[in-house]
């Protein structure tokens, strides 16, 4: 459940940025938090001898903001983006699920939920541009 709560305070914080910064913003924020959240979950998961500790969240906004690459600033998109992400990451289907089973530390940590916010991003992206989907 932190994951889920961790992703809907990424949402207003990412569009705060997206209105200030637009979609390069976003993309810095998110490289940002990836490369902060990989040195932090590594030291907390070393720390804690916890592989992928539940009270680190960075993963999730990091990836929760990557999504967002491929939403407007549209309230319907965020909430698109927001559920795409979150299926994929508790789903986990391949190749997140072998990401999270194989890359260990801080690393791995944050490469799951960035594969599964690249999962999310294609499947927005196609909906939006492809299909002419809007939510």
């Amino acid at each position: 459940m932190p994951g889920t709560w961790a992703s809907l305070a990424a949402l207003p914080c990412g569009w705060l940025i997206g209105t200030s910064f637009g979609i390069a913003g976003i993309a810095v924020a998110a490289g940002i938090a990836f490369a902060a959240g990989w040195w932090a979950a590594a030291r907390l998961a070393s720390a804690s001898g916890v592989g992928d500790p539940g009270f680190v969240v960075i993963d999730e906004v990091a990836g929760q903001w990557l999504v967002l690459l491929a939403a407007p600033l549209d309230w319907r998109f965020y909430l698109a983006a927001f559920v795409l992400f979150r299926l994929f990451d508790i789903w986990k289907p391949f190749p997140i699920d072998w990401l999270d089973r194989t890359v260990k530390g801080g690393l791995g940590i944050m490469l799951d939920d960035v594969m599964a916010a690249l999962c999310a991003l294609i499947l927005l992206a196609i909906g939006d541009g492809v299909l002419g989907v809007r939510p």
